[in-house]
């Protein structure tokens, strides 16, 4: 076991982990952020996105031991206290989920192509966002979504 002190949200969480212990778990398992989805475990899906030092990363390949001293955003942080992001809100409008299982994924990765610059077209934001699955085929909720996201963030 090592110590950690991860920057998650602002703040900072002092954790004990096994240094083969993936960000997606510490941050579920131990530091209690249940936003961030356990998809495949193999970074095939993408529901376990999140920001490191405003960068999305797959949580599930990441070991958090290799996160001390940056900056995690996960789900749980993108909201300003009781306003929305504006992707998030963007999602509940266009009703850019069905189950739900993969929206935090889903917003992290569009926060992250629309700082990215790469909002620019339909055909674009479904490029970008191809790494991150839904299996009940919300793809055109989503795209809207992350158009309104674009424009309004």
């Amino acid at each position: 076991m090592v110590p950690v002190t991860l920057r998650v949200n602002g703040e900072m969480v002092k954790l004990m982990v096994d240094q083969r212990t993936s960000l997606l778990d510490a941050l579920r398992e131990q530091a209690g952020l249940t936003g961030t989805k356990k998809g495949c475990d193999r970074g095939s899906c993408g529901a376990c996105t999140v920001h490191i030092d405003d960068r999305r990363v797959l949580s599930c390949l990441t070991l958090a031991a290799r996160c001390q001293n940056r900056e995690i955003t996960t789900i749980e942080g993108l909201a300003n206290g009781n306003k929305l992001h504006p992707v998030q809100a963007a999602f509940m409008q266009h009703d850019g989920f069905q189950c739900g299982y993969c929206t935090p994924g889903q917003i992290m990765s569009a926060v992250a192509l629309i700082k990215e610059g790469h909002a620019g077209s339909t055909d674009e934001i479904r490029e970008w966002m191809s790494g991150n699955i839904c299996r009940c085929g919300a793809y055109p909720n989503i795209v809207a979504a992350v158009q309104q996201g674009a424009r309004e963030g």
